[in-house]
């Protein structure tokens, strides 16, 4: 992964965070540490190339080919140890098993030349181009097919790169303005690594510049959510500084970047959502999270809503939760801008979102002085008057002017980018 960065400078008027990094010294000190070994070991490595080349000379060379001879393998080696470095361990596997195989294969051919009358040079040129070839097939679709093995089959051994990809998220410009993630983190439900990257943070700015001021507040926002992550101690917040040039949009940006590192994405566009879901990454969806945590209603449980306004049916009043769910009131329409008691008769779920219907709770037991309603002793309880007919039917409806979908949430919505 490349350093993350500890500050953004701006080129415009909004000022970027400053996201410290999680226990900086100590990372610090850390990193420090390991690549004052790697280079420690890299100089060894320089130097006992040399020294074998200049004693042994290989192909009769000079003292100084043989030594410019030894350095340049030295460098062959660091290049390709720098390179392995950013593979993952699935594609280090699989590569390994198909060069093994391919070596493998390369033998059979050999074995089976030599039984024949194939001229000796012919022969040994045949084995040797087989086994080039059929070693760097092996060991280029053995990477190719690495990520799909399943290394937590191996029962654990494995799991320390697994369970890093698991906790390293990237945030979408979209998620950031939302601002409930801040919440959720403050909550504890998220561990690991927030990745943001650059071109994220040069998108907010842009959004915080504009001179529109719905998407001027908007990029606000979410600079004052980094903000407050910033201040939690509990975060561990770092702006990853990969770029990918080549490719102008943002949502593959983020798609890129995920796979590089084999990360999350955390975000609530819609969009981003289903093409990273396409592509097989794992994706967290604020919304679905939201709506995961919807309290369950129930038929015949009592709720206190308050009337907003009226609906489409006769008598009929709309309120909404706290959440935006609608509910739709039978009898409530003289109850308008009241706080009512209801009793909740069903619930359906359509495709934009949940609709509650209920009624308006039955208080007529309840008479003025205390008076009992139960009839006397050799009396006849009064007859019920005929339920309505026509509540299935109102039911059924939502209110005049909603369509069925219930009041937008003061949220940002899931498709578009701000």
């Amino acid at each position: 992964m490349a350093r993350p960065s500890t500050t953004a400078t701006p080129a415009g008027g909004a000022n970027l965070p400053s996201l410290k990094k999680y226990d900086a010294k100590e990372a610090a000190k850390h990193t420090s540490r390991n690549r004052q070994g790697v280079w420690l070991l890299r100089g060894v490595l320089f130097v006992s190339f040399v020294l074998a080349c200049v004693h042994f000379q290989p192909m009769e060379l000079s003292v100084e080919n043989s030594a410019l001879l030894g350095a340049g393998l030295a460098l062959i080696a660091v290049l390709l140890q720098m390179q392995m470095e950013r593979v993952s361990l699935r594609r280090l596997i699989g590569g390994t098993v198909g060069a093994l195989a391919g070596l493998l294969g390369a033998l059979l051919v050999s074995l089976v030349l030599a039984h024949t009358t194939m001229a000796v040079v012919l022969r040994s040129f045949t084995s040797v181009a087989a086994l080039l070839v059929l070693t760097y097939l092996g060991l280029a679709v053995g990477a190719a097919k690495g990520d799909m093995l399943n290394l937590d089959a191996f029962g654990g051994v494995f799991s320390g790169e697994g369970a890093g990809a698991q906790l390293c998220k990237v945030l979408d410009t979209s998620v950031i303005i939302d601002g409930r993630i801040a919440d959720i983190c403050t909550a504890q439900f998220l561990e690991g690594t927030l990745l943001i990257p650059q071109f994220v943070l040069r998108e907010l700015q842009m959004v915080a510049d504009s001179a529109d001021p719905l998407k001027r507040q908007r990029g606000r926002r979410g600079l004052e959510i980094l903000q407050r992550m910033q201040k939690n101690e509990a975060l561990r917040v770092e702006i990853a500084e990969d770029d990918f040039p080549q490719i102008a949009d943002v949502d593959m940006k983020l798609i890129e970047l995920a796979k590089k590192y084999g990360a999350k994405i955390l975000t609530n566009d819609y969009n981003l959502n289903k093409v990273a879901s396409l592509q097989g990454l794992e994706v967290l969806n604020i919304n679905q999270l939201a709506n995961a945590l919807k309290p369950v209603v129930l038929p015949g449980e009592p709720m206190k809503v308050f009337i907003l306004r009226e609906g489409k049916e006769f008598g009929q009043g709309v309120a909404y939760l706290d959440d935006g769910t609608m509910v739709v009131v039978d009898g409530g329409r003289r109850m308008i801008n009241r706080a009512v008691d209801i009793v909740v008769t069903s619930v359906h779920q359509t495709t934009a979102g949940k609709m509650i219907f209920g009624k308006l709770e039955d208080r007529t037991g309840q008479q003025s002085g205390g008076a009992s309603t139960v009839p006397a002793a050799g009396q006849t309880a009064p007859e019920a008057p005929p339920a309505r007919t026509s509540q299935p039917a109102a039911e059924g409806r939502a209110p005049e002017g909603t369509s069925g979908e219930h009041a937008p949430r003061p949220v940002f919505p899931e498709s578009g980018r701000p």
